[in-house]
């Protein structure tokens, strides 16, 4: 079989599919064009990261601020770098000034064709409360970018799991990190 043989629907909820193809199944989000990620660092040099429940991991996790683009009615042609301005603003009540994409890659390729957009935010100014929407309950810290590593470590102490993107926002932001 050719590997873009079109995929069987096994399943479909009100926002992923679950497809067979080739003798794989996998996830698939259907209700947007993308997803957006944002390591951004505010002018008193702290990196801006959120913290939520997920549901998933059964865990509080500790993420850069990150969604979707395009699952808004009525704006699925929304641009990338528009998704991950209104994230970062809605997530964090913070704006970029300026904003630069960095990399894409997968965000799981061996359970979705989901890929992840990184965008570098600096020059981040306070222009809300942040804490995410109706749907969400967002922590929002301000961590100092020198106590990043320990901060990150104390985190996982507590028993928040640390999403991977922060270390490539850490990379990308070319700060040094140590594993957590």
């Amino acid at each position: 079989m050719s590997p873009h043989s079109n995929p069987e629907i096994i399943a479909t909820g009100r926002h992923l599919q679950l497809v067979h193809q080739n003798g794989w199944e996998y996830v698939v989000r259907h209700n947007a064009s993308g997803v957006v990620a944002i390591a951004a660092i505010t002018n008193e040099n702290c990196m801006l990261l959120v913290e939520q429940f997920r549901p998933p991991v059964n865990a509080n996790v500790i993420e850069i601020p990150a969604g979707l683009a395009g699952d808004i009615a009525g704006q699925e042609a929304e641009s990338f770098a528009i998704a991950a301005q209104r994230e970062l603003e809605e997530e964090t009540g913070f704006r970029a000034k300026d904003l630069k994409q960095v990399a894409y890659f997968p965000s799981s390729a061996g359970l979705t064709n989901e890929a992840i957009t990184v965008f570098i935010a600096r020059d981040v100014v306070k222009v809300g409360d942040g804490g995410g929407d109706a749907s969400e309950n967002i922590i929002v810290h301000q961590v100092p970018v020198a106590d990043i590593n320990a901060w990150l470590k104390g985190k996982a102490a507590e028993g928040c799991l640390i999403d991977m993107k922060i270390h490539a926002g850490l990379y990308f932001l070319d700060i040094p990190r140590i594993a957590s």
